[in-house]
């Protein structure tokens, strides 16, 4: 069992851009300078696996690594059907040195071999700065130990085609009621679905990134709830009620098209993105990571290159207030203990701790697209 914040943030009234990320949060320790412990000639081999199709903010740390120790090689590897052949690749021949653990994967039966092989990132003969986490997305165990670096986090929202907004002279809704009452003008326009998204029971899909922020928020107004949902009590369903109510309220009345979304998306990063760059579609609900890839694929999209648009991130107005920003963590690291270069992976995940590398692994993550920027932290 983990002991973890989850940092919910109301958004009433004002509706923000939002990407999230990691680096040393208030009250940790100040980082100092990366000091290399072993000599700049120390040879060595490193291999990364993830869920990714490409991490090139991971492949800059391995340049910048490559600075303090020129003598080794790193890669990163990307694999299909990660939660199934993950754990075949940790029992392989061939072991990857850090792999890439995702939330919902704690607790899980047959993953537990990701966590029993995992170092212990806290153990202070490392030196590794776990204080360098923002103490809200800190994943720790009930001993204290942390084993999984959080690497990125996210929030849920939606793009939006800010053209369509300023041809229909439209604000972007703040709060449901708005929500309810611009869709319904985009629909007397003439938009077929003013609102898509991914029908995928995965966090980038329509139910979590409309739905979840607002459950998440009634859990936090009311902690007595936490316990039934964790130990799985019928009645502690109700509380999903209000969120799933107003998801079928907007398909009901014809503003998200369901069917439409099926069949015009077919995953939930990549044909979300193309799709919202066909230049029709006025709000497409997403997570924070599918907004992270949209700059790359700009070039991709004949219809975005042939006709370009302003667009930007907003959180979903799911609430009577507003809606609510989520730090929700998106991916972490965990290094193999039984790795057969573990000194010099723990030293890789050393230097990736400090202010700085975290740092710079957000500012690439957030170059990726100049149309979002970094929440708060």
């Amino acid at each position: 069992m983990i002991k973890k914040v989850k940092t919910i943030t109301s958004m009433a009234v004002m509706v923000m851009l939002v990407m999230g990320t990691f680096g040393c949060g208030q009250g940790a320790k100040d980082s100092k300078e990366f000091s290399p412990k072993y000599p700049s000639d120390t040879a060595y081999k490193l291999s990364v696996v993830g869920t990714y199709s490409n991490f090139e903010s991971l492949e800059s740390e391995f340049e910048r690594f490559y600075e303090h120790y020129p003598n080794g090689e790193m890669e990163y590897t990307s694999l299909d059907d990660y939660s199934n052949t993950i754990v075949h690749a940790l029992a392989g021949q061939e072991p990857p040195d850090i792999y890439v653990v995702q939330p919902w994967m704690y607790g899980n039966e047959k993953l537990d071999s990701l966590f029993e092989n995992a170092e212990v990132l806290s153990d202070p003969k490392l030196e590794i700065d776990v204080g360098c986490i923002r103490p809200g997305v800190k994943w720790e165990l009930e001993n204290g130990e942390v084993k999984m670096l959080p690497i990125f986090s996210t929030s849920y929202g939606m793009l939006v085609n800010m053209d369509i907004f300023e041809k229909e002279n439209l604000k972007v809704p703040t709060t449901f009621d708005e929500l309810i009452k611009t869709c319904e003008k985009l629909k007397a326009a003439g938009y077929e679905s003013p609102i898509m998204g991914s029908n995928t029971n995965t966090t980038p899909g329509i139910g979590y990134s409309f739905a979840y922020p607002l459950f998440a928020k009634a859990v936090k107004d009311d902690r007595s709830k936490e316990a039934d949902l964790n130990d799985l009590v019928p009645s502690a369903g109700e509380v999903l009620r209000a969120p799933l109510s107003r998801l079928k309220e907007l398909v009901d009345s014809g503003y998200i098209d369901i069917e439409k979304c099926t069949a015009e998306i077919e995953d939930d990063y990549n044909a979300v993105i193309l799709r919202f760059f066909e230049g029709d579609v006025p709000m497409m609900l997403c997570s924070g990571d599918v907004v992270s890839g949209t700059a790359k694929r700009e070039s991709k999209s004949e219809a975005f290159s042939a006709k370009p648009f302003k667009y930007n991130f907003y959180i979903a107005p799911s609430g009577d207030d507003g809606g609510y920003y989520m730090d929700s963590v998106s991916i972490m690291f965990c290094v193999n203990k039984n790795s057969q270069n573990l000194d010099m992976t723990n030293e890789f995940m050393r230097f990736l701790t400090s202010e700085k590398e975290l740092g710079l692994m957000a500012e690439k993550k957030k170059a990726d697209n100049p149309h979002k920027r970094l929440f708060p932290g």
